[in-house]
Formats: C-alpha cells, sequence, structure tokens
C-alpha cells in the first residue's frame, strides 16, 4: 500500500492531487479542517469538495486535524507509518489582507503548520517526498524595484532584462517588505529548503504565481481569477487597488501544477525550490482579465478602482519555469488564461 498524505484537501490544490494521486493508485489521506470558511466566510467554505471527493473515491479518508495541533497531525501520520510515500502540503493562510488582521492565527497555520508536517514525516516516514505549495510572495516587493514600463493594458519589464522571460530562483528574499502573509510563508518555504539540507529529505518549495482553476472557492480576499468571473458573472461589483489595474500576474491551472508535483515526485531532489506558475504562457494583467471575462461570460463588468495598492503587492509576477524544465523537461504549461475563465465560468454554471 502506498499512501499520499495531502493537506488542505478541499482546496484547490488539495482536491486536484486528491483525484490525481488517487488515480495512480496511491491511499489518499486528506487533512483539511475547512478553516478557509472561517478566514474569508461561508462562500469560500471547502466543505463542498470534500463531500465530493468522498463521494467519487471511496477508498478517500479524511481527516478534520488542525495543522497547528502536531499531537493531531502526527496521530494521522502514525497510522500508515513507512506506507507514507509522498506528503503534499497545500494547507495555508493565503491571504494578504487577513494576515494583518490575525498575525499569529496567520503565522501558526503557515510557518508552525508546516514544521510540524515536515517533523511527523521525519520522524514516520522519512524517505517520502515533502511537497510544499510556497509562493512568489517570498520575494516581496523586490519585484517592484525592476524597471518597468507602462503599456496600453499592462505593466511589462524592460525587453532585454534577464527577466524578461521570467523572473529566476535568484531574486534575493532578504530586506524588503513582504505582507505579513509573506513572511509566514518565507518561514515556512525556508524551513522546507533546510529539512531537505540538513536532514537530507526529499523536499521541495513550489514558489507559485496565481494557481487557479474551476475548483477554487474564489473569495474577495483569495482567487484572483476564480473571484473576478464570480462577480462578471453575478453582477457584482468588482474592487481594484492601485497600479491602474495593469498589474500582472501568472496564472497555472491546478492541472499542470499537479503534473509538475507528479514530476517531481518521479525523481525527487533534496531541499529544491522553484517558481512555478503560467510564465509567458499563461499571465495577463487585471485589465486584460476583465475584458476575457466578459467576453466569455457576455456581461459587463462594475469596477471599483482604488489608488491605494496592497502593501507588498506586486506591480508584476511573471515566474521563469526554466529551471523546473531543465529538471524535469517533459513538463509543460497546457492552459492559456483564456482556456482557465472559460472552463471557471462553465463550472460556475454548473453549480448554480
Amino acid at each position: 500500500m502506498k499512501v499520499c498524505i495531502i493537506t488542505g484537501a478541499g482546496g484547490l490544490i488539495g482536491a486536484e492531487a486528491v483525484r490525481f494521486f488517487a488515480r495512480q493508485g496511491f491511499l489518499t489521506i486528506g487533512i483539511d479542517n475547512n478553516m478557509r470558511q472561517y478566514f474569508f466566510g461561508d462562500e469560500a467554505s471547502t466543505a463542498w469538495a470534500i463531500q465530493g471527493l468522498q463521494a467519487a473515491i471511496p477508498d478517500f479518508r479524511h481527516y478534520t486535524a488542525d495543522v497547528r495541533d502536531f499531537e493531531a497531525v502526527r496521530r494521522v501520520f502514525a497510522e500508515y507509518g513507512s506506507n507514507i510515500q509522498l506528503v503534499i502540503h497545500t494547507a495555508a493562510q493565503p491571504s494578504h489582507d487577513w494576515a494583518a488582521r490575525e498575525p499569529l492565527t496567520d503565522f501558526g497555520v503557515n510557518a508552525q503548520g508546516t514544521l510540524n508536517l515536515l517533523q511527523c514525516t521525519r520522524e514516520v516516514s522519512p524517505e517520502a517526498v515533502f511537497i510544499f505549495t510556497s509562493t512568489n510572495k517570498v520575494y516581496g516587493d523586490i519585484p517592484n524595484t525592476l524597471p518597468l514600463v507602462e503599456l496600453d493594458t499592462r505593466w511589462e519589464i524592460e525587453p532585454g532584462h534577464p527577466y524578461a522571460n521570467g523572473i529566476t530562483e535568484d531574486m534575493s528574499i532578504d530586506q524588503c517588505t513582504h505582507s505579513i502573509f509573506g513572511v509566514s510563508k518565507a518561514a515556512a518555504d525556508l524551513m522546507v529548503q533546510e529539512y531537505g539540507r540538513y536532514f537530507g529529505m526529499r523536499t521541495a518549495c513550489f514558489r507559485g504565481g496565481c494557481l487557479t482553476g474551476p475548483g477554487h472557492s474564489g473569495a474577495e480576499l483569495h482567487g484572483f481569477l476564480a473571484y473576478l468571473m464570480k462577480c462578471c458573472s453575478q453582477g457584482r461589483p468588482y474592487q481594484i487597488f492601485g497600479y491602474k489595474g495593469k498589474q500582472v500576474r501568472d496564472n497555472i491551472h491546478s492541472h499542470d501544477l499537479i503534473q509538475a508535483f507528479h514530476a517531481f515526485y518521479q525523481n525527487p531532489r533534496s531541499g529544491e525550490v522553484y517558481n512555478i506558475g503560467g510564465g509567458r504562457q499563461s499571465n495577463c494583467s487585471m485589465r486584460e482579465a476583465i475584458t476575457l471575462c466578459e467576453a466569455i461570460s457576455g456581461k459587463k463588468m462594475e469596477t471599483i478602482y482604488h489608488d491605494e495598492n496592497r502593501i507588498g503587492d506586486h506591480i508584476w509576477w511573471i515566474g521563469s519555469l526554466a529551471k523546473f524544465q531543465s529538471h524535469y523537461p517533459e513538463w509543460k504549461i497546457t492552459y492559456s488564461v483564456e482556456r482557465i475563465l472559460t472552463e471557471i465560468h462553465q463550472a460556475n454554471i454548473e453549480r448554480k
């Protein structure tokens, strides 16, 4: 029996991981106490996703343990012991703004929770592969110091710059403003690296851009494309914070991200760090995303603009995929932004 433990199993990436690795013959174990509902309200609840997984995958096992509770997490690990071959840690408090409201909760979930999972893996099944969904926010606001050019619908980096094909992992994460969320994720990211480098465990940090897809319980404080399309479809006003709405994000569909996880699992390394996202193949500004939403849904969006940007927010983020693709050359991006938004729109219609 080979076991895969997935935290945040009801979330966008967690649920995608459960479905995929169950098809690969793993006994999938989900840990999720639906804190997303606590963070962002009832519309962000992941209970529907857990119920869907239980209905679709008969041997899926779900535990409501809180990742901050070391003993509760350790009991789950102890139940499966050395059969655990893979741990995918996606549970997190994912919002800039929310983190500033409750820094202790944010740091507890993101940093202490990650340490708890690493230590449980080390004690119970040290040969398991450990994959962590980190974030590009570990780089803080350093990307905002890049030479950017304002175009009609987006900000863009100067042509010929070393990061023209995307920001690489050599960018510093030090001496900058991160947001409270960015710091808690950076602490977790460094600990995942350290358990790989110091203890020799097979760990990887995937520093994601915008992770997206139809399984996202999008809310105002988290879930850019999913929430944007929800607002467009339902006639809700959408708030834009700063940068003239021209801020750029790369976007990776949950399917493509899980394929990257699988590639790493098949040929793991120790203490690795990868920028992962849509790269140059799948990116958009907020203005461009709004235009696409309107075209796909056939509805005009109402937007509210605020001059003040969120603290530590990026003006332009496109991550380089070169390092990951050099290690795993068969992996590639398959979803464009337009295809992602079309799929999200269809999923919204089906859920009505």
